[in-house]
Protein backbone atom coordinates (compact mmCIF):
# COMPACT_ATOMS: atom_id res chain seq x y z
CA UNK A 1 0.00 0.00 0.00
CA UNK A 2 1.88 3.53 -0.77
CA UNK A 3 0.94 5.79 2.62
CA UNK A 4 2.76 8.86 1.58
CA UNK A 5 4.45 11.17 -0.96
CA UNK A 6 8.24 11.24 -0.62
CA UNK A 7 9.35 13.79 1.48
CA UNK A 8 7.90 14.35 4.28
CA UNK A 9 9.89 16.76 7.27
CA UNK A 10 10.43 14.16 9.89
CA UNK A 11 12.35 11.76 7.52
CA UNK A 12 13.89 14.89 6.09
CA UNK A 13 14.43 16.13 9.23
CA UNK A 14 16.18 12.97 10.70
CA UNK A 15 16.85 11.06 8.18
CA UNK A 16 18.04 7.27 8.93
CA UNK A 17 18.10 7.32 12.30
CA UNK A 18 18.80 3.87 13.01
CA UNK A 19 19.42 0.36 10.13
CA UNK A 20 18.11 -2.71 11.55
CA UNK A 21 18.82 -5.82 9.61
CA UNK A 22 16.28 -7.98 7.79
CA UNK A 23 15.72 -11.83 9.08
CA UNK A 24 18.55 -13.88 8.00
CA UNK A 25 16.95 -17.21 10.89
CA UNK A 26 14.10 -18.54 11.86
CA UNK A 27 13.01 -18.01 15.33
CA UNK A 28 10.32 -19.39 18.12
CA UNK A 29 9.06 -16.48 20.71
CA UNK A 30 6.50 -15.67 22.56
CA UNK A 31 5.11 -13.21 20.94
CA UNK A 32 5.37 -11.32 17.27
CA UNK A 33 4.66 -8.24 16.33
CA UNK A 34 3.49 -6.85 12.58
CA UNK A 35 4.31 -3.32 12.06
CA UNK A 36 7.41 -1.31 13.05
CA UNK A 37 5.62 2.47 12.60
CA UNK A 38 5.00 3.97 16.16
CA UNK A 39 1.90 1.43 17.24
CA UNK A 40 4.31 -1.14 16.92
CA UNK A 41 7.34 0.56 18.78
CA UNK A 42 4.78 1.50 21.71
CA UNK A 43 3.35 -1.93 21.84
CA UNK A 44 7.26 -3.63 21.93
CA UNK A 45 7.49 -0.95 24.49
CA UNK A 46 5.14 -2.23 27.01
CA UNK A 47 6.15 -5.89 26.20
CA UNK A 48 9.42 -5.82 26.80
CA UNK A 49 9.00 -3.40 30.32
CA UNK A 50 6.88 -6.53 31.51
CA UNK A 51 9.59 -9.34 29.98
CA UNK A 52 7.65 -10.64 27.46
CA UNK A 53 10.16 -11.77 24.33
CA UNK A 54 9.17 -10.74 21.20
CA UNK A 55 10.01 -9.85 17.53
CA UNK A 56 9.31 -6.98 15.69
CA UNK A 57 8.81 -7.23 11.37
CA UNK A 58 8.32 -4.80 8.92
CA UNK A 59 7.99 -5.05 5.21
CA UNK A 60 9.78 -1.31 5.12
CA UNK A 61 12.93 0.33 7.26
CA UNK A 62 11.47 1.06 11.15
CA UNK A 63 8.76 4.42 10.90
CA UNK A 64 9.19 4.87 6.92
CA UNK A 65 5.62 3.81 6.53
CA UNK A 66 2.91 6.77 7.58
CA UNK A 67 5.03 7.24 11.06
CA UNK A 68 7.32 9.78 9.19
CA UNK A 69 4.56 11.62 7.65
CA UNK A 70 2.31 12.09 11.19
CA UNK A 71 1.99 15.61 12.05
CA UNK A 72 1.76 14.19 15.41
CA UNK A 73 -0.79 15.93 17.62
CA UNK A 74 -1.59 14.26 21.05
CA UNK A 75 -5.15 15.50 21.89
CA UNK A 76 -7.47 13.56 24.38
CA UNK A 77 -10.47 15.06 21.80
CA UNK A 78 -11.51 13.02 19.27
CA UNK A 79 -12.17 13.56 16.16
CA UNK A 80 -15.94 12.56 16.70
CA UNK A 81 -17.45 15.72 19.54
CA UNK A 82 -18.16 14.45 22.69
CA UNK A 83 -21.83 15.04 22.28
CA UNK A 84 -21.66 12.92 19.13
CA UNK A 85 -19.55 10.02 19.95
CA UNK A 86 -22.18 9.41 23.09
CA UNK A 87 -24.97 8.68 20.11
CA UNK A 88 -22.90 6.22 18.87
CA UNK A 89 -21.50 4.27 22.09
CA UNK A 90 -23.65 5.63 24.79
CA UNK A 91 -22.37 8.51 27.41
CA UNK A 92 -20.60 6.87 29.68
CA UNK A 93 -17.86 4.93 27.08
CA UNK A 94 -17.99 8.29 25.61
CA UNK A 95 -17.40 9.87 28.06
CA UNK A 96 -14.42 7.32 29.40
CA UNK A 97 -12.53 7.51 26.26
CA UNK A 98 -12.05 11.56 26.12
CA UNK A 99 -10.70 10.81 29.89
CA UNK A 100 -8.89 7.59 28.65
CA UNK A 101 -6.81 10.00 25.78
CA UNK A 102 -6.22 12.85 28.25
CA UNK A 103 -4.55 9.78 30.69
CA UNK A 104 -2.71 8.59 27.48
CA UNK A 105 -1.27 11.93 27.03
CA UNK A 106 0.70 12.10 30.60
CA UNK A 107 1.76 8.47 29.84
CA UNK A 108 3.78 9.37 26.47
CA UNK A 109 4.98 12.63 28.44
CA UNK A 110 6.45 9.96 31.42
CA UNK A 111 7.40 7.75 28.59
CA UNK A 112 9.10 10.46 26.49
CA UNK A 113 11.18 11.39 29.68
CA UNK A 114 12.73 8.09 30.06
CA UNK A 115 13.84 7.51 26.82
CA UNK A 116 17.98 8.64 25.98
CA UNK A 117 17.21 11.03 23.53
CA UNK A 118 14.61 14.11 22.90
CA UNK A 119 11.69 13.48 20.94
CA UNK A 120 10.50 16.84 20.23
CA UNK A 121 7.38 16.24 22.85
CA UNK A 122 6.19 19.64 24.64
CA UNK A 123 2.96 20.33 26.37
CA UNK A 124 0.61 22.43 24.52
CA UNK A 125 -2.51 23.73 25.22
CA UNK A 126 -5.55 23.16 22.03
CA UNK A 127 -7.64 26.02 20.63
CA UNK A 128 -10.78 24.51 19.17
CA UNK A 129 -13.00 26.51 17.23
CA UNK A 130 -16.26 27.51 15.53
CA UNK A 131 -15.85 27.36 11.93
CA UNK A 132 -19.26 28.99 11.02
CA UNK A 133 -21.92 30.97 13.69
CA UNK A 134 -23.86 27.64 13.26
CA UNK A 135 -21.25 25.65 14.53
CA UNK A 136 -20.82 27.95 18.08
CA UNK A 137 -23.86 26.01 19.42
CA UNK A 138 -21.59 22.61 19.46
CA UNK A 139 -19.09 24.24 20.96
CA UNK A 140 -21.36 25.54 23.37
CA UNK A 141 -22.75 22.09 24.25
CA UNK A 142 -19.18 20.43 23.80
CA UNK A 143 -17.69 22.81 26.70
CA UNK A 144 -20.34 21.67 28.98
CA UNK A 145 -20.06 17.87 28.05
CA UNK A 146 -16.25 17.93 28.90
CA UNK A 147 -16.64 20.66 31.98
CA UNK A 148 -19.13 17.83 33.87
CA UNK A 149 -16.52 15.12 33.61
CA UNK A 150 -13.66 16.96 35.17
CA UNK A 151 -11.72 18.15 31.51
CA UNK A 152 -10.33 21.61 32.47
CA UNK A 153 -11.04 23.65 29.61
CA UNK A 154 -12.58 27.23 29.55
CA UNK A 155 -15.20 28.31 26.50
CA UNK A 156 -14.13 31.20 24.27
CA UNK A 157 -16.14 34.16 23.09
CA UNK A 158 -15.46 35.70 19.87
CA UNK A 159 -14.24 38.89 21.35
CA UNK A 160 -11.49 36.07 23.49
CA UNK A 161 -10.53 34.80 20.34
CA UNK A 162 -9.73 38.61 18.44
CA UNK A 163 -7.93 39.58 21.87
CA UNK A 164 -5.42 35.92 21.59
CA UNK A 165 -5.12 35.31 17.87
CA UNK A 166 -5.10 37.74 14.73
CA UNK A 167 -8.60 35.89 13.28
CA UNK A 168 -11.96 36.01 14.18
CA UNK A 169 -14.20 33.08 15.23
CA UNK A 170 -17.83 32.51 16.49
CA UNK A 171 -16.80 31.03 19.72
CA UNK A 172 -14.19 28.32 20.94
CA UNK A 173 -12.54 26.17 23.36
CA UNK A 174 -9.10 26.53 24.97
CA UNK A 175 -8.37 23.17 26.47
CA UNK A 176 -5.18 22.38 28.71
CA UNK A 177 -4.36 19.09 27.75
CA UNK A 178 -2.79 18.15 24.76
CA UNK A 179 1.00 17.75 23.27
CA UNK A 180 2.84 17.00 20.36
CA UNK A 181 6.15 15.35 19.48
CA UNK A 182 8.32 14.00 16.33
CA UNK A 183 6.82 10.95 15.79
CA UNK A 184 9.39 9.47 13.82
CA UNK A 185 12.39 9.88 17.02
CA UNK A 186 10.00 8.84 18.71
CA UNK A 187 9.41 5.66 17.74
CA UNK A 188 13.24 4.95 17.21
CA UNK A 189 13.89 5.78 20.69
CA UNK A 190 10.85 3.41 22.00
CA UNK A 191 12.94 0.50 19.79
CA UNK A 192 16.01 1.66 21.16
CA UNK A 193 14.95 0.84 24.75
CA UNK A 194 13.17 -2.26 23.77
CA UNK A 195 16.07 -3.79 22.16
CA UNK A 196 17.71 -3.22 25.29
CA UNK A 197 15.48 -5.39 26.72
CA UNK A 198 15.77 -8.54 24.41
CA UNK A 199 13.22 -7.60 21.50
CA UNK A 200 14.37 -8.48 18.15
CA UNK A 201 13.44 -5.80 15.06
CA UNK A 202 13.60 -6.97 11.52
CA UNK A 203 12.83 -4.40 8.90
CA UNK A 204 12.71 -4.55 5.35
CA UNK A 205 11.19 -8.43 5.96
CA UNK A 206 7.41 -8.88 4.54
CA UNK A 207 5.40 -11.53 6.08
CA UNK A 208 3.98 -13.22 2.94
CA UNK A 209 2.39 -16.29 4.64
CA UNK A 210 0.19 -16.32 7.89
CA UNK A 211 -0.95 -19.33 9.62
CA UNK A 212 -2.99 -20.10 12.24
CA UNK A 213 -2.57 -22.69 14.48
CA UNK A 214 -4.24 -24.00 18.19
CA UNK A 215 -1.08 -23.12 19.89
CA UNK A 216 -0.13 -20.11 17.70
CA UNK A 217 0.70 -18.29 14.79
CA UNK A 218 3.60 -19.24 11.93
CA UNK A 219 4.76 -16.10 9.79
CA UNK A 220 6.60 -17.46 6.65
CA UNK A 221 8.96 -14.14 5.62
CA UNK A 222 9.84 -13.10 2.07
CA UNK A 223 13.22 -14.51 2.44
CA UNK A 224 12.23 -18.13 3.64
CA UNK A 225 12.25 -17.85 7.28
CA UNK A 226 9.52 -18.33 9.59
CA UNK A 227 8.66 -16.87 12.97
CA UNK A 228 6.51 -19.17 15.25
CA UNK A 229 4.44 -17.28 18.25
CA UNK A 230 2.34 -17.91 20.80
CA UNK A 231 0.68 -14.91 20.02
CA UNK A 232 0.61 -12.50 16.99
CA UNK A 233 0.17 -8.62 17.28
CA UNK A 234 -0.85 -6.80 13.86
CA UNK A 235 -0.19 -3.10 13.86
CA UNK A 236 0.67 -2.50 10.59
CA UNK A 237 -1.46 0.78 10.43
CA UNK A 238 -3.65 0.94 7.40
CA UNK A 239 -2.79 -1.91 5.55
CA UNK A 240 -4.21 -3.96 8.68
CA UNK A 241 -7.47 -3.70 6.68
CA UNK A 242 -5.82 -6.45 4.42
CA UNK A 243 -6.14 -9.14 7.33
CA UNK A 244 -10.28 -8.75 8.15
CA UNK A 245 -12.52 -9.51 6.00
CA UNK A 246 -15.36 -7.06 7.09
CA UNK A 247 -14.78 -3.29 6.29
CA UNK A 248 -13.90 -1.23 9.76
CA UNK A 249 -12.51 2.00 7.94
CA UNK A 250 -12.79 4.52 4.95
CA UNK A 251 -9.60 5.38 3.77
CA UNK A 252 -8.90 9.41 2.96
CA UNK A 253 -5.77 11.23 1.64
CA UNK A 254 -4.84 14.24 3.67
CA UNK A 255 -1.83 17.16 2.94
CA UNK A 256 0.42 18.77 5.21
CA UNK A 257 3.19 21.64 4.51
CA UNK A 258 5.98 22.93 7.18
CA UNK A 259 7.42 26.49 6.97
CA UNK A 260 10.69 27.41 6.98
CA UNK A 261 12.28 28.29 11.08
CA UNK A 262 10.77 31.47 12.28
CA UNK A 263 13.26 34.03 14.38
CA UNK A 264 10.19 34.43 17.02
CA UNK A 265 9.84 31.86 19.15
CA UNK A 266 6.24 32.78 20.00
CA UNK A 267 4.27 32.93 16.45
CA UNK A 268 0.37 32.57 18.35
CA UNK A 269 -1.09 32.57 21.80
CA UNK A 270 1.21 29.77 23.35
CA UNK A 271 2.35 28.08 20.19
CA UNK A 272 -1.22 26.31 21.16
CA UNK A 273 -2.18 23.49 19.04
CA UNK A 274 -5.40 24.51 16.18
CA UNK A 275 -8.06 23.13 14.84
CA UNK A 276 -11.50 23.93 13.42
CA UNK A 277 -15.18 22.60 13.79
CA UNK A 278 -15.19 22.60 9.64
CA UNK A 279 -14.64 18.98 8.37
CA UNK A 280 -12.60 18.06 6.48
CA UNK A 281 -10.58 20.27 9.07
CA UNK A 282 -8.12 22.64 8.84
CA UNK A 283 -4.79 22.25 12.04
CA UNK A 284 -1.89 23.74 12.99
CA UNK A 285 1.03 23.51 15.38
CA UNK A 286 4.38 24.26 15.66
CA UNK A 287 7.48 22.35 15.87
CA UNK A 288 10.76 22.11 18.33
CA UNK A 289 13.04 24.01 15.93
CA UNK A 290 10.32 26.68 15.86
CA UNK A 291 8.54 26.06 11.99
CA UNK A 292 4.58 25.75 11.67
CA UNK A 293 3.09 22.65 10.45
CA UNK A 294 -0.41 23.01 8.54
CA UNK A 295 -2.68 20.29 7.59
CA UNK A 296 -5.70 19.61 6.38
CA UNK A 297 -7.57 19.93 2.80
CA UNK A 298 -8.34 16.05 3.25
CA UNK A 299 -10.02 14.17 0.19
CA UNK A 300 -12.28 11.05 0.28
CA UNK A 301 -9.96 8.60 -1.83
CA UNK A 302 -7.29 6.53 -1.74
CA UNK A 303 -5.55 6.62 -5.02
CA UNK A 304 -1.79 6.91 -4.93
CA UNK A 305 -0.76 8.47 -8.29
CA UNK A 306 -4.13 11.09 -7.92
CA UNK A 307 -2.83 12.24 -4.59
CA UNK A 308 0.75 13.07 -5.28
CA UNK A 309 -0.35 14.52 -8.74
CA UNK A 310 -2.45 17.29 -6.39
CA UNK A 311 0.27 17.29 -3.34
CA UNK A 312 1.54 21.16 -4.38
CA UNK A 313 -1.71 22.34 -5.44
CA UNK A 314 -2.80 21.11 -1.34
CA UNK A 315 -0.03 22.49 -0.36
CA UNK A 316 -0.58 26.21 -2.25
CA UNK A 317 -4.43 25.82 -0.64
CA UNK A 318 -2.92 25.20 2.77
CA UNK A 319 -0.94 28.12 2.70
CA UNK A 320 -3.37 30.96 1.64
CA UNK A 321 -5.74 29.10 4.20
CA UNK A 322 -3.06 29.96 6.92
CA UNK A 323 -2.34 33.15 5.95
CA UNK A 324 -5.97 34.40 5.30
CA UNK A 325 -5.59 33.16 9.43
CA UNK A 326 -2.45 35.00 10.18
CA UNK A 327 -1.49 37.46 7.44
CA UNK A 328 1.05 39.04 9.88
CA UNK A 329 3.37 35.71 9.81
CA UNK A 330 5.47 34.89 6.41
CA UNK A 331 4.97 31.69 5.86
CA UNK A 332 7.32 30.28 3.48
CA UNK A 333 6.87 26.60 2.17
CA UNK A 334 9.89 24.26 3.08
CA UNK A 335 8.62 20.83 2.81
CA UNK A 336 5.11 19.49 1.36
CA UNK A 337 3.80 15.89 1.81
CA UNK A 338 0.77 13.94 1.09
CA UNK A 339 -0.33 10.67 2.94
CA UNK A 340 -3.31 8.21 3.60
CA UNK A 341 -5.45 8.41 6.39
CA UNK A 342 -7.91 6.05 7.74
CA UNK A 343 -11.31 6.83 9.82
CA UNK A 344 -13.77 4.36 11.37
CA UNK A 345 -18.01 5.42 11.71
CA UNK A 346 -17.53 6.89 15.13
CA UNK A 347 -14.12 8.05 15.12
CA UNK A 348 -12.47 5.53 17.74
CA UNK A 349 -9.72 2.96 17.49
CA UNK A 350 -10.65 -0.99 17.51
CA UNK A 351 -8.45 -3.06 19.35
CA UNK A 352 -8.08 -6.11 20.64
CA UNK A 353 -9.59 -9.53 18.67
CA UNK A 354 -11.59 -11.05 15.89
CA UNK A 355 -12.75 -14.19 15.56
CA UNK A 356 -11.57 -15.27 11.90
CA UNK A 357 -8.18 -14.59 13.62
CA UNK A 358 -7.29 -16.65 16.93
CA UNK A 359 -4.30 -16.30 18.88
CA UNK A 360 -4.17 -12.81 17.40
CA UNK A 361 -4.72 -9.17 18.58
CA UNK A 362 -5.44 -5.73 16.26
CA UNK A 363 -4.00 -2.67 17.23
CA UNK A 364 -5.99 0.06 14.97
CA UNK A 365 -5.77 3.60 15.95
CA UNK A 366 -6.79 5.38 12.99
CA UNK A 367 -8.10 9.34 12.96
CA UNK A 368 -6.62 12.10 14.14
CA UNK A 369 -5.80 11.03 17.21
CA UNK A 370 -3.72 8.00 16.08
CA UNK A 371 -1.01 8.43 18.57
CA UNK A 372 -3.04 8.68 21.38
CA UNK A 373 -4.99 5.30 20.49
CA UNK A 374 -1.67 3.68 19.71
CA UNK A 375 -0.83 3.97 23.52
CA UNK A 376 -3.95 2.80 24.64
CA UNK A 377 -4.01 -0.10 22.20
CA UNK A 378 -0.39 -1.29 23.29
CA UNK A 379 -1.76 -0.97 27.20
CA UNK A 380 -4.93 -2.97 26.22
CA UNK A 381 -2.93 -5.32 24.52
CA UNK A 382 -0.17 -5.97 27.00
CA UNK A 383 -2.92 -6.46 29.82
CA UNK A 384 -4.73 -8.97 27.75
CA UNK A 385 -1.24 -10.86 27.86
CA UNK A 386 -0.61 -10.46 31.53
CA UNK A 387 -4.66 -11.60 32.56
CA UNK A 388 -4.73 -7.61 33.65
CA UNK A 389 -8.23 -6.15 33.12
CA UNK A 390 -8.36 -3.25 31.50
CA UNK A 391 -11.29 -0.61 30.82
CA UNK A 392 -10.85 -0.07 27.54
CA UNK A 393 -11.21 -3.24 26.37
CA UNK A 394 -14.86 -3.37 26.11
CA UNK A 395 -14.90 0.20 24.92
CA UNK A 396 -12.67 -0.07 21.78
CA UNK A 397 -13.43 -4.13 20.39
CA UNK A 398 -14.22 -4.62 17.52
CA UNK A 399 -17.77 -5.94 18.06
CA UNK A 400 -18.86 -2.98 19.73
Amino acid sequence: MDLRTESPFWLMKNGIVRSYPSIKQSYSTDIAIMGGGITGALIAYHLTKEGIPAILLDKRKIGMGSTCASTALLQYEIDTPLGELSRYVGTENANKSYLMCIEAIEKIQNITKSLKKEVGFSLKKSFYFASTQKDAKEIKSEYQLRKNIGIDLDILSSQDINKLFPFSAPAGLLSKDGAQLDAYIFTHELMNASMEKGLKIFDKTEVVEMNQHKRGVELKTNFGQTVKAKKLIIASGYESQGYLSKKIVDFNSSFAIVSEPFEAKKLWYENCLIWETARPYLYMRTTDDNRILVGGKDVTFYNPNKRDKITEIKGVQLKKAFEKKFPDLDFRTDFCWGGTFAETKDGLPYIGKVAEHPNTYFALGFGGNGIVFSLLAAEIIRDSLIGKKNKGEEIFKFER
